[in-house]
């Protein structure tokens, strides 16, 4: 194999080109033919007949090298100025003026060094001796090649090295771009201690300082600025085999609020775990932000700000460019690719989920993907408290994307269970927004997402006098607000059971409800407590507590990889649930024992694989796979299309 980077010169790619440079002021005798290659847009040889036309011409080079036993021919040429070493200023870039146009031109003479620059195929010293000679790295690299599990452990020692969590979220980075195979290996064999760097909490302050962090794009950037033109935008990435795309348009990062621009780091957080921990080729991931502007003032008035610098479109405005996008995304990459709606303000992720969800495949995390996380921890607390979801009492603190999300899917897994309509169960399922408990008195004045959960009760204001009244069995948050979960509320619900369940699931650490410490404590040790965000494990009363981690990167690969692998092309309901059930099912005996009601993120390729299977198998049996026949064993074919990190082998 050899890689050349560049990008093509016109949209279909071109096999190779010999230059020679003539002019009135220069001739040459004999000249040694040098070979360039224009590769594709996606950065690849165009074809095998450039293959063979390149193989071609490097044995010929090397036979006519210095090198070889037959010198090259002499080269006669008039004595004319150069720059930079020897290599003549053809294009006139060096001796143009800055305020001069020059052609920015990307076609690379074949040689080891881009080799090293791209980050798909760069090896670094994994190179081994035979490819260093075959692709022209001698002299470009020290003389000792290493394993990549050697450099897996170099670089894990480098981390461990940093303090800061942002130096270690942007060594991360810095790697990928650098060398991405290392990176995903790196991230998938030390998955626990990796994942809060690359993805929450530290990616929330990579996003606050996106503007004085920002090095290289690694996604598209979608302003107002493109109206008209997304289509033509799309074309300009690099790759056309898209399989998954999350989009953002920044307005709620996490518990951080409208952070625009700077919001591109959620989808490149997101789409590295598509990746490593689904098995999505990275290749196949597009990060896409739609700056729309923001209403951050601190943000408008940063001088380091990527940004649109103005306030946000609404209404209409919006409306076009968002639809705009969606269909462009239809159109180029076709109906089966998945699009993520990531960190959208409430008032747009539910249209947007409600618009598009019967026209493309849709898939919102923060609503569905975070519902799915938590029903599947539901479903295994209850191995340890008892009863059935039916059973039970549910209150949630906020009730915006994930707060109705999660009451939603609860209610509909019990609806599935019990077969009582969708209707009753909800009344076991109560609400607390800003204004206090959902009721139906304040129906008229609720946004439309929260209606189904205003029930019949007198006006509540606070979380505190709601868990007195209500007296739930399980208390999730999830409003985005630290702190919330006071001593006193946590202590009410340690009164009214033996075994309260207590789901702090806002992120990043700082707007967690409580901390693992915290519910513990004020439990007297007898919650069963999993949060957003992770806590390191604590003492209490000589007994170490390891709290579980509700995080959405339980679901998400795995739910990706099932619509991918069975060709679906929509998303339903049933696919949450069942991701869900495969989630659930694999939380052992020693996981309970433990108080934990995930499993260790250290198996997520596995569990990846079997939620991928579950969510496949549900969209044969509703008639929305396209990818036929039907695997008989999904597992092993989820299995077989994962994504695997170790170097290839270069001719």
């Amino acid at each position: 194999m050899f890689s050349l980077n560049g990008s093509s010169l016109l949209n279909n790619s071109i096999s190779g080109l010999y230059l020679s440079s003539t002019n009135s002021t220069q001739r040459r005798a004999a000249a040694t033919p040098v070979l360039v290659a224009a590769v594709s847009s996606n950065g690849r040889p165009g074809d095998r007949n450039a293959t063979v036309l390149m193989e071609n011409m490097l044995k010929e080079m090397r036979e006519t090298s210095p090198l070889s036993p037959t010198p090259s021919p002499v080269i006669e040429e008039e004595s004319k100025s150069t720059v930079g070493g020897g290599v003549e200023d053809v294009y006139g870039e060096d001796s143009a003026t800055e305020y001069q146009f020059i052609t920015p031109w990307t076609v690379t003479v074949a040689s080891g060094y881009p080799l090293l620059r791209d980050p798909r195929y760069n090896k670094g010293l994994a190179f081994t001796e035979k490819e260093r000679d075959a692709h022209f790295l001698r002299g470009l690299l020290p003389p000792v090649p290493i394993t990549q599990d050697l450099q897996v452990k170099k670089m894990m020692h480098n981390m461990r090295q940093y303090q800061v969590p942002l130096q270690r979220y942007m060594a991360m980075m810095d790697l990928q771009e650098r060398n991405e195979r290392l990176f995903y290996k790196l991230l998938i064999e030390n998955v626990e201690e990796l994942l809060p760097v690359v993805y929450t909490p530290t990616v929330g302050e990579a996003c606050q300082k996106y503007g004085s962090i920002f090095r290289q794009p690694q996604g598209l950037f979608i302003s107002l600025k493109e109206k008209g033109r997304i289509l033509e935008v799309l074309k300009n990435w690099p790759e056309k085999k898209i399989q998954v795309i999350v989009v953002t348009d920044g307005e709620r990062i996490l518990g951080l609020g409208d952070l625009g621009c700077q919001g591109m780091g959620i989808p490149v957080g997101k789409l590295s775990l598509y990746a490593a921990l689904g098995g999505i080729r990275p290749s196949a991931c597009l990060p896409v932000t739609i700056d729309v502007g923001t209403n951050n003032e601190q943000l408008l008035n940063d001088e380091f700000y990527i940004g649109l610098r103005q306030r946000r479109a609404t209404g209409q405005e919006y409306s076009e460019l968002l639809h705009e996008f969606m269909s462009a995304v239809k159109q180029n990459y076709g109906e089966k690719v998945l699009v993520q709606f990531e960190d959208f303000a409430n008032h747009n992720a539910f249209d947007l989920l409600a618009k598009y969800g019967t026209t493309h495949l849709v898939f919102n995390d923060d609503i569905q993907g975070t519902a799915s996380v938590v029903l599947a921890g539901l479903m295994a607390a209850l191995n340890l408290v008892g009863g059935t979801l039916a059973d039970h009492k549910f209150l949630f603190l906020g009730a915006g994307e994930a707060g109705t999300g999660i009451a939603e899917l609860i209610a509909l897994e019990i609806s599935k269970q019990t077969g009582v309509p969708l209707e009753e169960t909800r009344k076991n399922i109560w609400l607390v927004d800003s204004k206090g408990l959902i009721v139906r008195s304040r129906l008229d004045s609720l946004q439309h997402f929260k209606r189904p959960w205003a029930h019949e009760h007198e006006p509540v204001n606070t979380l505190l006098d709601a868990v007195k009244t209500i007296k739930p069995t399980v208390l999730i948050g999830s409003s985005g607000a630290g702190r919330t979960f006071t001593q006193e509320v946590i202590q009410a619900m340690a009164t009214l059971n033996e075994k309260p369940v207590i789901l702090a699931l806002s992120n990043p650490t700082s707007q967690s409800e409580c901390t693992a410490e915290e519910a513990y404590k004020w439990s007297q040790g007898r919650a069963v407590f999993a949060s957003g965000s992770p806590f390191a494990a604590i003492e209490y009363n000589g007994k170490v507590y390891v709290s579980g981690q509700a995080n959405n990167a339980y679901i998400f690969p795995g739910f990706g990889l099932g619509l991918i692998i069975s060709g679906a092309i929509r998303v339903h309901d049933d696919m949450l649930l069942a991701a869900s059930e495969a989630l659930a099912a694999q939380v052992s005996q020693e996981n309970l024992d433990n108080g934990l009601i995930y499993p260790p993120f250290a198996n997520i390729r596995k569990i990846s694989a079997k939620i991928a299977a579950n969510v496949a198998a549900k969209a044969y049996e509703l008639g929305l796979a396209t990818r036929l026949p039907q695997p008989e064993n999904l597992v092993a074919y989820a299995e077989s299309c994962m994504y695997s990190p170790n170097y290839r082998n270069y001719r």
